[in-house]
């Protein structure tokens, strides 16, 4: 029998959840985990959340929140953008390690012997992978009733409900929507952070665990 991945949304800093969550997916040692992109933010422990990657070789794709740090730490930001409450947290409290371990990520990952992607936000459909624009890898929602895709989760259609394959998409970054499974796409962001469940789908087994969050660290509104 093949080892198995498990795939895990929006940690967002909730590393109890996180241990919780492995614990509950019967997680051994040697088997492939694949985090979904916005490891840090918003949670309590974004470093002990990092710390677990890097020690257990966790895979990751950055998410919208790991590019919003990454830019304050490199200086990036436009002057006048005001440091939220959540972001700074993260840059008093990561190490050197830590920010090593961010600035690897990639926008998206390939598994060609599951035949399945990840990425944080979403693919374009229609669009080759490597025409994907990267501001909409991180952030994309919904496809509108024009086809134009958006940000906006009111705007039009989740696109992993148009995403046509052949590979599985496997995605988070849409806390709202919770998860999501189509034919093509499974999205695995369930608000964590927002005092809801963290959840992870595992190959070749083809199911989805859950663990309740501790408490909401943020509300939703913020």
């Amino acid at each position: 029998m093949s080892p198995r991945t498990l795939f895990i949304g929006d940690v967002h800093g909730c590393a109890d959840e996180l241990d919780a969550l492995l614990e509950v997916c019967a997680y051994r040692p040697g088997e492939r985990v694949v985090l979904v992109g916005d490891l840090v933010a918003k949670g309590p422990d974004s470093a002990g959340v990092l710390r677990r990657a890097r020690e257990r070789g966790m895979l990751a794709v950055r998410g919208n929140h790991d590019e919003h740090v990454l830019r304050w730490h490199q200086g990036l930001m436009p002057k006048g953008k005001k440091l939220k409450p959540e972001h700074k947290q993260v840059l008093e409290t990561l190490t050197a390690k830590d920010w090593a371990f961010l600035e690897s990520l990639p926008l998206h990952l390939h598994f060609p012997e599951l035949n399945v992607r990840v990425v944080h936000g979403g693919f374009v459909p229609g669009v080759p992978v490597e025409q994907q624009e990267p501001a909409l890898l991180l952030n994309l929602r919904s496809i509108t009733p024009e086809g134009e895709p958006s940000k906006k989760l009111e705007a039009g259609y989740p696109w992993a409900s148009l995403w046509k394959g052949p590979e599985l998409v496997i995605f988070g970054h849409d806390a709202l929507r919770g998860v999501q499974r189509y034919p093509f796409a499974i999205g695995l962001d369930s608000g964590c952070v927002y005092g809801r469940r963290l959840t992870a789908y595992v190959l070749p087994d083809d199911r989805l665990y859950s663990v309740e969050a501790r408490r909401a660290y943020m509300s939703m509104d913020d």
